[in-house]
């Protein structure tokens, strides 16, 4: 992307295991991927597909089966781990509990690669940190043990240590795990304003799908059997990359609301024309119930009125029905 620094580049990378000295097991791969810097990017993938194991390749805890990273257009297998740890900072899927170990502590922790073993803070190490506990929003809560921190706060406290370790790229492996709705949305909306405002790389493994499609910049979708599909969010709905990789038995994606629809065999088809709130919601409302909304449907649904008032209105092949809520409505159609 012209105008963009480049911050990590594969060319032909293979991700995998090796079970022997001559003997590996590929998991995906070959990729040629780009991280530009300023961008969020949502790596999605069903289980077992092998996000954990390229984000550990990228971040270089795991050894690439075969072919080239680089970091800063550095060769990356050629860089120390003290290097790699000025570069790129990694959160992964488990918390750190700890009794004894403070919020502060911990995220002073992320200034190890410059301080070294004896720890000791310079003028500027604690401004990096003070600015990275301001980004997080982690001040609230500085003084108390990590052991008495919710799963969201503790989150917010494992981001605030990457952020004062200062590196051009993070990564985090399903940061998103064991929090409830509001912590989930309120982190992703951190990262991706983090990313905005920093000028940083946010790379991160998650399976919320929803929140991915509002805030990725891009997204690389990992499908099972080694492929990846990298683009923009809607690049991937339009072209049906979200309808491959996640596609089973009665459950299809839906690109028209970004959605999973479970689909019964044998109900019918209905038509449904509207385009207000109550027109969104009775669709929804009528996939959960068994129907497909299909435009060439004989049987067809009008919803106007305003949405504090709406109507309905079937037209069965001439024969007309008017209902005033949405019950009534479902109840009918059902019988």
């Amino acid at each position: 992307m012209a105008g963009q620094k480049i911050l990590l580049q594969t060319s032909g990378l293979t991700v995998g295991y090796r079970s022997g000295r001559n003997q590996s097991k590929a998991v995906a791969g070959p990729l040629d991927l780009t991280l530009y810097a300023g961008q969020m990017i949502c790596l999605l993938g069903p289980n077992g597909c092998g996000k954990s194991t390229l984000l550990r390749t990228i971040s270089g805890l795991q050894e690439p089966i075969e072919g080239r990273i680089e970091l800063e257009e550095k060769n990356l297998r050629q860089m120390k781990p003290s290097q790699i740890a000025q570069k790129i900072s990694l959160v992964l899927t488990d918390n750190v509990r700890s009794a004894n170990l403070d919020v502060y502590s911990l995220i002073a922790l992320g200034r190890y690669p410059y301080s070294g073993w004896l720890g000791i803070l310079t003028d500027h190490d604690k401004l990096v940190i003070d600015q990275a506990i301001k980004a997080t929003g982690t001040g609230a809560f500085l003084g108390r043990k990590i052991d008495s921190l919710s799963d969201g706060e503790c989150q917010k406290v494992m981001l605030a240590r990457a952020m004062a370790q200062d590196t051009p790229l993070i990564i985090l492996d399903e940061p998103t795990a064991h929090l409830d709705l509001p912590s989930r949305i309120q982190l992703m909306r951190l990262l991706h304003q983090l990313a905005k405002e920093t000028d940083k790389a946010i790379l991160l493994s998650t399976h919320e799908l929803d929140l991915a499609l509002q805030v990725a910049d891009r997204i690389w979708l990992m499908s099972s059997g080694g492929r990846l599909d990298a683009g923009l969010p809607e690049e991937l709905v339009l072209n049906g990359a979200f309808q491959h990789a996640f596609n089973k038995d009665e459950i299809e994606f839906d690109a028209a609301t970004g959605t999973f629809n479970i689909h019964y065999a044998g109900k019918q088809t209905i038509s449904v024309t509207g385009d207000s709130t109550a027109a969104f919601w009775t669709r929804k409302a009528l996939i959960r119930n068994g129907f497909s909304i299909s435009a060439a449907a004989e049987k067809k649904l009008t919803v106007s009125g305003e949405d504090n008032h709406p109507v309905w209105e079937v037209d069965d092949n001439g024969k007309r029905a008017v209902y005033t809520t949405l019950r009534e409505f479902l109840d009918t159609i059902k019988i």
